[in-house]
């Protein structure tokens, strides 16, 4: 079976679809699959260079919805060798050329990747008003004539119906996660503080995503500052892409409260140094305001560490139960409690978290399964009777 995922950028710093058709799409070959993407970047672009998978750019893009003349037609002309397609994330042309060139023709699933969550709604009202007249005219239609809408979680599935009061699908919630590293722990963290040597051989506390106020940075930040005096070794790490330039603003803010030297931006981090950062350190950290998922947050299992998250991380109350978080709200109060609560962790505790943290990613975040459930959906529909 030949699988289509559609994305409009393979960039990692774009966040975790990216990361994630990565791994699904190099599952494949090993249960006898075979994937490909078509994305809008740039032929060329470093970050294709690679990548054990067959990639079509078909980029530039023309405008931010991603509008390419060149799309349709190559998803027309190449229809016929695919019996599969997904795309990935909403509001963009990836999905409504798809709909459009594979309507009864082709089956194809949609992940949201969260971006039904009723926090942009709250977040954004005027874009939310905006979107009203795309969702009427074109994305609740994409979704409406997918094969299955894709959810990560039971969470994200029930939330994405509190966005727009017109909805109607096929709702799926399929496994998600992450590839555990395969490589030795002592090596990944050796390259990791070699990049970043003044958390070598220091405690501290890692948060790797974007570097956004959606996903509670500056709670964090201000959560860190009233602790830093209770744990005068333990550092901060933060690590990952600086879309919006706010880097500086948080760079500042820790200067003034006196505690710049123990917070640390290695920028963002991949392969060796990823791995390495996540087994360096004590404890992952995510206070995001809305997050569907977390991919991070599953590698972080994957390298038997314990988490820290905010409540409106979906998961976090699955891994909560499963033994291997903290969670409080996605506040200022509660990013303090989280950080607190961890400082008094005993270190017994701390190691059963551990150990609890890398069965939970096992049981539940291996992103192979989540490659299966896909194939499984397309060869459902192949053995259904014409109609």
């Amino acid at each position: 079976m030949r699988i289509l995922h559609l994305i409009d950028t393979l960039d990692p710093a774009a966040g975790g679809p990216a990361e994630s058709i990565r791994r699904i799409v190099a599952s494949y070959p090993s249960m006898g699959h075979v994937g490909e993407v078509v994305c809008q970047d740039v032929p060329g672009a470093p970050y294709l260079d690679g990548l054990p998978f067959t990639v079509h750019p078909l980029g530039p893009r023309s405008s931010t919805f991603g509008r390419n003349p060149r799309l349709i037609p190559w998803l027309c002309t190449n229809r016929s060798r695919f019996q599969g397609a997904v795309v990935h994330g909403l509001w963009t042309y990836s999905g409504y050329a798809a709909w459009r060139a594979f309507g009864g023709r082709v089956p194809y699933a949609v992940f949201p990747h969260g971006m039904l969550d009723p926090y942009f709604k709250r977040a954004f009202p005027a874009k939310h008003a905006k979107k009203w007249l795309y969702w009427l005219a074109a994305q609740y239609w994409v979704l409406r004539g997918a094969e299955r809408v894709l959810f990560t979680s039971a969470a994200e599935a029930e939330l994405a119906k509190q966005s727009f009061w017109l909805h109607r699908w096929n709702p799926q919630v399929v496994p998600y996660g992450a590839t555990a590293p395969d490589g030795d722990p002592e090596q990944y963290r050796s390259a990791f503080f070699a990049h970043c040597p003044a958390v070598a051989d220091k405690p501290y506390l890692l948060y790797l995503s974007r570097i956004h106020p959606k996903k509670g940075c500056d709670l964090l930040l201000n959560a860190f500052t009233r602790i830093a005096p209770h744990a005068p070794d333990l550092q901060l790490v933060f690590a990952g892409p600086d879309q919006i330039g706010w880097q500086p603003e948080l760079a500042a803010m820790a200067e003034r409260a006196g505690i710049a030297h123990r917070v640390h931006w290695p920028g963002m981090l991949r392969g060796d140094l990823k791995w390495g950062a996540y087994y360096g350190c004590q404890a992952f950290v995510l206070p995001s305001h809305q997050e569907n998922f977390g991919i991070v947050v599953a590698e972080a299992l994957a390298c038997s560490k314990p988490v820290l998250l905010a409540d409106k991380v979906n998961i976090a109350e699955d891994v909560r139960r499963a033994g291997a978080a903290l969670v409080e709200p996605d506040t200022a109060a509660g990013t303090l409690h989280l950080l607190e609560r961890w400082l008094a962790t005993p270190p017994v505790t701390r190691g059963q978290m551990s150990a609890a943290a890398l069965t939970c990613f096992r049981s539940n975040y291996d992103m192979k399964e989540n490659a299966k459930s896909i194939i499984r959906i397309f060869e459902d529909v192949a053995r259904q009777p014409a109609s």
